[in-house]
């Protein structure tokens, strides 16, 4: 018989015991990027985003949190940060005409400038497509954060700052994504309103 207690339990456990190890594998990363978004603002850059299935939701989600406001106790202007994952006719002509792998570098070649820094969520690190994005990001000077999970895939190498999740499940790395990225709006908010 199915034990739902058992599950719920073990697997909020293991959500929590992944965020406890984020903080030792991860802190030096997220300040870094904190300190390098904060720098792109203050130049008047923009944040973009991109990644596929939960973490092309996630991206929006971020991109939100960004444009909008994390907390209301920051009475803030908005931030300039696109989630690349939204603009459905730019998606699916490019997969059409060009082909998935260059849905994201292809948006990227028409919005993207130097010193804009690029978020690329890929749980995997080994999605075709966002590592064309960042290939292309880097051809245009962007500075590429990678939220990656597991090893960091192909990706943790080609990135300029690897913020990879200690875990090997998509749905927890997921989860941490989310996590860090509110700590690192968070921050960002803090430093430049508070």
């Amino acid at each position: 018989m199915l034990d739902k207690e058992k599950i719920i339990t073990e697997t909020l456990q293991e959500s929590a015991d992944v965020k406890l190890k984020t903080i030792n594998a991860c802190k030096g990363e997220i300040l870094v990027a904190v300190r390098t978004i904060v720098d792109a603002f203050k130049n008047g850059k923009k944040l973009l985003l991109c990644g596929n299935g939960g973490s092309a939701a996630d991206c929006q989600h971020i991109a939100a949190e960004f444009v909008i406001r994390l907390t209301a106790q920051v009475n803030r202007p908005s931030l300039p940060a696109i989630a690349l994952t939204t603009d459905t006719s730019n998606l699916s002509a490019g997969g059409n005409d060009l082909g998935w792998e260059f849905t994201y570098s292809r948006i990227l070649e028409g919005l993207g400038n130097e010193g804009d820094v690029l978020f690329a969520l890929s749980t995997s690190g080994n999605s075709q497509n966002i590592i064309r994005a960042v290939e292309q990001a880097k051809a245009k000077k962007i500075f590429v954060i990678g939220f990656l999970g597991g090893t960091g895939g192909k990706l943790k190498g080609c990135v300029d700052l690897p913020i990879i999740i200690p875990s090997n499940c998509t749905a927890r790395i997921q989860e941490t994504h989310i996590t860090v990225a509110h700590i690192i709006c968070d921050l960002v908010e803090k430093e430049m309103f508070c």
